[in-house]
């Protein structure tokens, strides 16, 4: 009797907003799996229903047990095919996507792990913010709390730029604030918001000036911030 041979672990990119940027090689990977595995699965519905694909979801996310690490592992060695999906997206971008993959290749070395390029908020956002990105520096989210202060004051000191994070709409003038604090008053950043989507907002300017911009204005979805 021959042992399965292990299945494979697709790592695929979904659109950040617009479901039409979803690409044709994703599509073929979603329907062709046995399991998906989604931060939201409510929010991975929604981009199959629009292209009709019924297929069986797993929620993983930053706090999926132990239990759920077995399983994926089990469905591997089973010769079971995955593909994960962030809410939107590349996987590994601000979420725990690289915690799957880093667990995968620990513990299932021979099992297959393919990547699928596709749409992300960061390049996105750099395609479109004029300046020249031939390096820089990606930040993620800042804390929520503690170590706040610290994060804007080191970012402070980065040699290299852009310097690119991200911020949700509830801590963005706070953002702004950290910012104007640390940086001085001509210092020229970036604002991408609802990118892709309907209500897709861009700003460039000073700091003062994005204050200025977004007063008043109804603070909704996630924000890319670039420090030119």
């Amino acid at each position: 009797m021959t042992e399965n041979k292990p299945g494979e672990l697709y790592i695929v990119a979904t659109p950040i907003g617009n479901l039409g940027d979803v690409t044709l090689r994703a599509l073929e990977v979603l329907k062709m799996v046995d399991w998906i595995l989604a931060e939201d699965t409510r929010v991975i519905a929604k981009l199959l229903a629009r292209y009709e694909i019924k297929k069986s979801l797993k929620t993983f996310h930053e706090h999926s047990s132990v239990e759920t690490f077995d399983w994926i592992k089990e469905c591997l060695r089973e010769g079971k095919s995955l593909a994960l999906v962030s809410d939107a997206g590349t996987p590994g971008i601000c979420d725990p996507g690289g915690k799957l993959v880093a667990f995968v290749r620990e513990n299932l070395p021979e099992a297959k792990i393919i990547p699928l390029p596709g749409a992300s908020t960061l390049t996105t956002a750099l395609s479109v913010a004029g300046i020249s990105a031939d390096q820089f520096v990606f930040l993620g989210y800042p804390p929520h709390k503690k170590g706040r202060k610290t994060f804007f004051e080191k970012m402070a000191e980065q040699k290299i730029r852009p310097i690119v994070f991200y911020e949700s709409c509830h801590r963005f003038s706070k953002a702004l604030a950290s910012l104007k604090e640390n940086f001085p008053a001509s210092q020229k950043i970036f604002v991408g918001r609802e990118i892709t989507k309907f209500y897709e907002d861009f700003f460039s300017g000073t700091i003062v000036e994005a204050e200025e911009y977004f007063v008043g204005k109804k603070l909704k979805g996630e924000f890319v911030i670039v420090v030119e």
